[in-house]
């Protein structure tokens, strides 16, 4: 999982490979199958685009059955679109990874799918706007010594644009140094907007100072924060017994990856409309939705969702 958020928080798009043999799709499927928890986390992490991936429809259970692709299809899409997708921007696929069908071209054994192979229906994905006109938020992936160069962290840009020479600020570790160069695929660049993975060679830091989870930006431009605690609105999904006051769970947000106490249950309210249920309650179960204190177990970068989306979701 830790892999899949790793590279979800990075992506523009994902596609859910979802296994369509007989006992396959059932047991990815089920309450605690890692096909829902997938698709969870990837509209946690801010995906908006998904094309999901109907494997094994060579499968001799399946044997590219039309009926069993659709079964698949409507079962898929309710549970998606209770997650948050969107229904018109879900792509279904029939495909066998194994035998090719319907990867890079249009397979014979399928002749009732008129639909985009795997390849068309990721060509059709329209690129997102990015957020190049905001101050800069890159939170780093890693943080590398390289001989003869020196510190070089990598990650993605969110939101604005880094280039040499400007003073990046390193949350929440406080730092601030200068920007020497910019690459990308092992080439130097003027600049890099949002959706670039970059790494960049900074003066003067040691490998020791930063690291992954912390958040640089513009040192004259708004830049990042640590936070002692912020509030939060947390959805329980599939959590045995109650969540109370104390509760400590790890927190992905972007790259940081660290224990959060519940400090105080706000309220409790309706997830879809917002509207306030109870004040002050005293714990919550699964299916409740709450406004909540989180208090890091060490200063992490958080910003408000409205600001910085990906900074403002975990």
């Amino acid at each position: 999982i830790k892999n899949m958020i790793t590279g979800t928080s990075q992506a523009d798009v994902a596609i859910l490979v979802v296994d369509s043999s007989t006992g396959g799709f059932e047991a990815g499927i089920a309450k605690d199958g890692q096909t829902r928890e997938h698709a969870l986390l990837a509209f946690t992490l801010g995906i908006q685009q998904i094309i999901v991936a109907v494997n094994k429809m060579d499968d001799k259970s399946t044997m590219y059955s039309e009926a069993r692709f659709n079964e698949i299809v409507t079962e898929v899409s309710g549970y998606l679109a209770k997650v948050g997708f969107k229904p018109k921007k879900i792509k279904f696929v029939p495909i066998s990874g194994w035998a090719g069908d319907n990867m890079i071209e249009k397979s014979d054994n399928m002749p009732w799918y008129k639909g985009p192979y795997l390849l068309e229906a990721l060509d059709n994905i329209k690129p997102p706007k990015r957020p190049s006109d905001k101050p800069l938020r890159l939170p780093l992936q890693d943080v590398y010594k390289i001989g003869g160069i020196g510190t070089v962290p990598v990650g993605r840009v969110e939101t604005g644009i880094i280039k040499p020479g400007m003073t990046a600020y390193f949350a929440p570790t406080g730092l601030s140094t200068e920007v020497k160069s910019v690459e990308m695929h092992h080439e130097s660049v003027p600049e890099a907007i949002p959706g670039d993975n970059v790494g960049f060679n900074v003066k003067n830091v040691s490998v020791k100072d930063i690291r992954r989870g912390n958040v640089a930006g513009d040192m004259k431009n708004d830049p990042p924060r640590g936070a002692d605690s912020f509030e939060a609105q947390v959805i329980v999904m599939g959590h045995p017994g109650e969540i109370r006051a104390g509760y400590a769970p790890v927190l992905d947000c972007h790259t940081a990856h660290i224990a959060c106490k519940f400090a105080e249950l706000l309220n409790k309210m309706d997830r879809r409309s917002g509207k306030i249920l109870e004040e002050g309650p005293k714990f919550l179960k699964a299916g409740d939705s709450g406004m909540i204190k989180l208090m890091p177990s060490k200063r992490m970068c958080v910003e408000s969702f409205t600001k910085y989306p990906p900074l403002g979701r975990f």
